[in-house]
This record gives C-alpha cells, structure tokens and sequence, in this order.
C-alpha cells in the first residue's frame, strides 16, 4: 500500500459553527497532556492539535506509555511498551502489565456524588463514591464465596440502573469477564448471545418500564437461565415487584441479599489484555459476533477520549443516553475514573414527552450531554427547542453517535439548544469500545464534519488500491495497532472469523466498513456503511448523502434507502415513514427527488420512492439497510432477534413497485 496521500483539487466546504476561544485551548486537558509530552518526549505542538495527531500516530508506543504517566493508571505498567508491533493483528501493548479496571474507576471512595440515576417512572438513585465501592466490593464477596474466579462469565440481563455498574464493577473486581444486554431482547436474542460465552452467573431484572407500560421478564429469565447449563447461580434485581418469585431459577437470591455480604479485600490484578467485557456485534446476518474486549486497552482509550477528546473533568457530570446493550454504557460508566459523577436514564426518552432528557440536563447541570443521532432527529421533528425554555448553560459539550448527524441536525443544535457547545460527533463502535473519530476542544466546529481522528489513531481513508486519500471517498481504515483493538473473538480459537472481519480487504490494515471522506483540516464525513454504499452506473454513493437532503422535508419522519439489482445495474430505492396527517403524493415525490438531485447529484435520485408504515432498526436505533436489502431481493433475515422492531420487514415484501 502506498503511503503517499492523494488529495483532490475540490476542497470540502462546511459552515462554520463554533470556534473554541484561545484560553479554553490554553486551560485543556489536551495542552496539558502536550505539556507533558514536550517535557518527556520534546513534542512541541505549539497549539494545533493536528500536529499532536501526527505524533502520537507517528510515534504511536510512545504516546500511549506517556498517557499511561500522565492520566495515572493504578496499576504496573511493566518494562515493555508493546509486543509484534507491527502485527495487524497480533499486537499486544504493555504485555508485563497487571492492572485492574475496577480499581481505576473507585480510586478516591470519598464522599463525592458518583452516579446519578434516574428513571422514567420517576425513581430516582444517587451514591456517592464511597457507597458504590461499598456495594460493589460486597457483592464481589459474595461472587468470590460462589464461585465467581478470573476468567469466568457474568451475564447481565438488566436496566440501565446503578445495579447494572455495581454488578459490571464487581466481576471486573475480580478478574472476571462481564456481559449485558438490555431486557427488551427475547429470549432468543438473549440466548443468541450470552448461550454462546457459557456464563456462571447470570445476574438480571424481573422486568422494566417503557413508556409508562411494566414488561414483567421473570419467565423469560426462568427460561433463559434454563437455556444455559453453564450458569451455577442467579441473582434477581427487583424491578417491578418487591418480592419476585424466585422460583425455578438455580441458587436464586435477591441482589440486595448478596451486596450484604463481607467485602472483597482487594482487587485481582490482571493482565493488561486479559478479557473484561464480551460486546456483541448486531447479529442482523447471522449469530451475533462475540467480541471480548481488555483491561488495559479500554480504560487506555476511555481515558483518552473521556479527558483528553472531552475535556471532562471531576467537577463536570457525564450523561449518555444508552442502554446497557450499547457500547456507549461501557464509555459513559468509565466516566468514574476520571472522578466524574454519571448520570444515567432508563426508559423512554420521550416519555411523557420530548423534554424530558432536556429538563434533567437542566436539573442535574449536565455538561457532557449523549444520544444519537436519531434522537437528535426525532427531537427536531417534534418541533421542540431545548435551549428556548430551559437553563442549559452548564452544557459544554453534546456527543452524537450511532449514525451520521446530518449539517440540518448540527445548525438545530447551534440554533435550538446552545449557540456557545462543543458538538462532538463521534465515531466508531463495539468494534473497538470506542471512537476514531470524534471531537475535540481545541478545533472549530463545521457543520456535517467530525472533528478529529482519535490521537493515537492511525487513521486514513483508502481509495479501492489501498492508497490514502484527501477530500474524496473511500475505506475509513486504520493502519497501525491500538489498544483497545479486540482480544479475540469468543469461541474463535484460530483467530479465522477476527481476521476476516477487519482485515481480509486491506492485508495488514483494519479496515472499519464506514465509506468516509477526510478533509484537508482533519475532520471526517461519514456517508453510511459501505457494506450499505450504492453502486447505481458503477458509482459508489454512500446512503447518507440521501438521507441529508430528505431529512429537510418536516412530512418525513424517517427514511431507508438501498440499492435493487435491476437489469444488470443496481437502482436506488428510497423508503419513508411519514408524520402523523402527511402522505406521499406526486408532487412531494417530485420535490424530494429535485432536492436530492440538486443537493448532491443525478446518480443519487432514487428510482422509486414508496412510503411504508415503520422502518426496522436494532435495538440500539440504527436502521437496518441490509436487512430491508435481504427481504426486497427475497432472501432470509438471519436473524430477527437483532431487531427491536421484526415485524416492519413485512411492509417490504413483494411490492408491486419493485417488480416495475
């Protein structure tokens, strides 16, 4: 592969929104950390946060050990800094080191808030640090007096509520490996995944709110526990009912009952690659992927990008809106290493209306505010503006994952919820626990553009041969090591399905499976998927170029778009959900398809447009274009358990439309 950069001659052009000020570049964490960097390793930045990027990708080892002294991680570094360093994969960092991620996060068990937690019922929890290391080194006894060792599994079939991180921080405690999905996954779904790691403990609630409805789940939980021979005991969070029935779960205790118990005396120190969580890919075609994730690589990166990509603080509050099936819940709780206080919701987020996430930004002084990008969508086309009623002026920063955010999206945020925020799109996944690209404090803002490549990141966009690139499209790709790449694949014991899941396209490159543009200042603008791009005329166009042009029309509440083999070509089909009162008529087809042909290009108007009743999403709120693919070019959905909606992929079956 070429290391030589192509740049084209068009320049990306982007609105200006925001631009930090001088002091808040000087007083970041980042010129800190810079700071640091000259004195140990002569690294002068001199302020611009590029060059800062070049070096830590540059001199990638280095970097990595002079934030490992800089942030403080409790633990024993070891003399090496990395091993097969150039293997992609197969490169391990710091392999003499022992650590412990839960002794990272309750560093400091004084009497400082530690987690905020709210729920849609009203319910509301907060400890401070000093309970939660409490609660958590009591229920690591009692896991430790059950069997609980290094090594073994613990599913989490749970809310988003304190007992998810307690239950997560004491299997960490002692060296254990933790997994959880959220309890709207069936039984299927549940089993899909954790049936493959063979838990010892399954820990999980009797059931949960949403939108003001109770879903008991205490039979599916008998039935998922019986599912699973290898779980040994089993705990129950009461959620609805004060006294569930136990009854036909193996060595069944209430949760309380086993956080009374005498404490674990000291964490389990491991190695800096050794398992701490299994994270599961969305499993749309086919069993979901088990990706295990390590100690060292993912309290490196969230340090990384918590403080130095974020800014936080110990003084600021942390908050994304996510479930405990979303790697977002993982990032958001390592928040408590910094000594930032977290903030967390269960439920629905627009339950009993769009406010509601807005009026606890306002009650609990958020400065760090997470969601998607569809959340950021539906908010906008309910017509509400957060910044116009309530007191927002703690926000510093809003975070937007999960799919692209579109420049409509960002000047709402500008114009409808505050002139004077750092909005931080970002970028990346279960993958890798977290972000190549996303924000950062000392760079301006430009509508529809990421901020930055993560330091430490060596990413690149690549053309079809392999071959770096500036302002045009390609592979959004890595091309060196970093912590936080996968251990392994659980149940992969020749690495076969890791490899061929990121690096079989480009040898030795992890190529990511986003189609993505760099711009000549460094940000990113991601276009979909490229497993999801469209090839209409041999042209490759990623989805997301249609979407930011439909999303302009207030009729249309959501949108899908792929491509149709038709006549030895592929044809682009474009599905909407409209709004309450508003059909799809000829002349609202007819502006649509003139918007996208004027606001990107000819190749993009879709052949058909065709208005359905729902679209399929997964559970994390992505909608799934392949799955739609599968269905109009009659093939089986693998699985249907990913999906928090199964049964819109019956609205795309045998349309009259299609066969024209």
């Amino acid at each position: 592969m070429s290391e030589s950069v192509s740049v084209t001659s068009k320049k990306m052009t982007a609105n200006l929104l925001w631009v930090p000020t001088p002091d808040a570049i000087s007083t970041s964490q980042v010129a800190d950390f810079a700071s640091f960097a000259k004195a140990r390793a002569g690294m002068d930045w001199q302020g611009n946060f590029q060059a800062l990027w070049r070096w830590s990708t540059d001199q990638n080892a280095t970097f990595w050990d002079l934030f490992w002294d800089w942030h403080g991680v409790i633990g024993d570094k070891g003399d090496r800094l990395i091993e097969d360093e150039s293997a992609m994969p197969g490169a391990r960092f710091f392999p003499d080191a022992r650590m412990n991620y839960a002794e990272n996060m309750l560093a400091e068990a004084d009497d400082r808030l530690a987690i905020s937690a709210h729920c849609e019922d009203g319910r509301h929890v907060r400890l401070t640090r000093r309970q939660l290391k409490d609660r958590v080194m009591r229920l690591a006894g009692w896991m430790r007096e059950n069997g609980i060792s290094e090594g073994d599994r613990v599913a989490a079939y749970i809310p988003n509520i304190p007992e998810a991180v307690i239950a997560m921080l004491a299997t960490a405690s002692l060296g254990g490996i933790f997994s959880s999905c959220s309890p709207d996954f069936g039984l299927g779904g549940a089993n899909d995944r954790f049936g493959q790691i063979e838990p010892k403990l399954l820990i999980a609630c009797d059931g949960y709110h949403y939108a003001g409805k109770s879903f008991d789940r205490l039979d599916l939980v008998r039935d998922l526990a019986a599912s699973m021979p290898s779980v040994t005991h089993c705990l129950v969070i009461p959620f609805l009912d004060e006294a569930p029935d136990l009854a036909g779960l193996p060595n069944a205790s209430l949760f309380a009952m086993a956080e009374d118990h005498a404490p674990l005396r000291s964490f389990v120190r491991v190695g800096f690659n050794a398992p701490l969580y299994i994270l599961y890919s969305s499993g749309t075609t086919g069993a979901p992927k088990c990706i295990v994730h390590g100690v060292g690589g993912v309290t490196l990166q969230h340090a990384k990008e918590l403080r130095l990509h974020s800014n936080l603080m110990p003084d600021d509050r942390l908050f994304f809106f996510t479930t405990c099936g979303w790697m977002m819940w993982n990032w958001m709780v390592s928040g408590l290493m910094v000594g930032t206080p977290i903030v967390t919701y269960e439920g629905n987020p627009f339950h009993p209306g769009p406010e509601r996430l807005w009026q606890m930004a306002e009650s609990e002084g958020l400065t760090h505010f997470g969601v998607s990008a569809k959340y950021v969508d539906a908010v906008r086309n309910a017509g509400y503006a957060p910044g116009t009623t309530l007191d927002l002026s703690a926000l510093r920063v809003m975070m937007s994952t999960g799919s692209p955010l579109s420049a409509e999206a960002f000047a709402f945020i500008y114009e409808q919820v505050k002139p004077d925020l750092q909005l931080a799109s970002i970028s990346g996944g279960t993958d890798l626990i977290s972000c190549f690209v996303l924000g950062t404090p000392t760079q301006p803002v430009y509508a529809g553009e990421i901020q930055t490549r993560g330091l430490g990141m060596a990413v690149q966009v690549l053309d079809d041969d392999g071959n770096p690139v500036i302002g045009q499209q390609g592979e959004l790709c890595c091309l060196k090591p970093f912590p936080s790449m996968p251990v392994k694949f659980w149940n992969d014991p020749d690495g076969a399905k890791y490899r061929a899941a990121y690096f079989e396209h480009f040898e030795g490159v992890w190529r990511h499976g986003d189609w993505a543009t760099l711009t000549e200042r460094g940000g990113l603008v991601i276009h979909g998927r490229s497993d999801a791009t469209l090839n209409p005329g041999g042209v490759r166009i990623g989805t997301a170029e249609i979407y930011r042009q439909v999303e302009a029309f207030d009729d249309i509440e959501e949108a899908l778009v792929i491509g149709q083999s038709w006549d030895n070509d592929v044809r682009v089909i474009l599905f909407v959900r409209m709004g309450d009162g508003a059909s799809l008529d000829d002349d609202l087809i007819a502006a649509i398809k003139a918007r996208i042909r004027s606001g990107a290009t000819p190749r993009h108007v879709p052949h058909h447009i065709i208005a359905v009743p729902d679209i399929p999403r997964t559970r994390s709120g992505k909608i799934t274009e392949l799955a739609v693919r599968d269905i109009i070019h009659g093939r089986q959905v693998k699985n249907t358990e990913a999906l928090a909606n199964a049964e819109a992929l019956a609205h795309f079956r045998d349309l009259p439309q299609l066969a024209e």
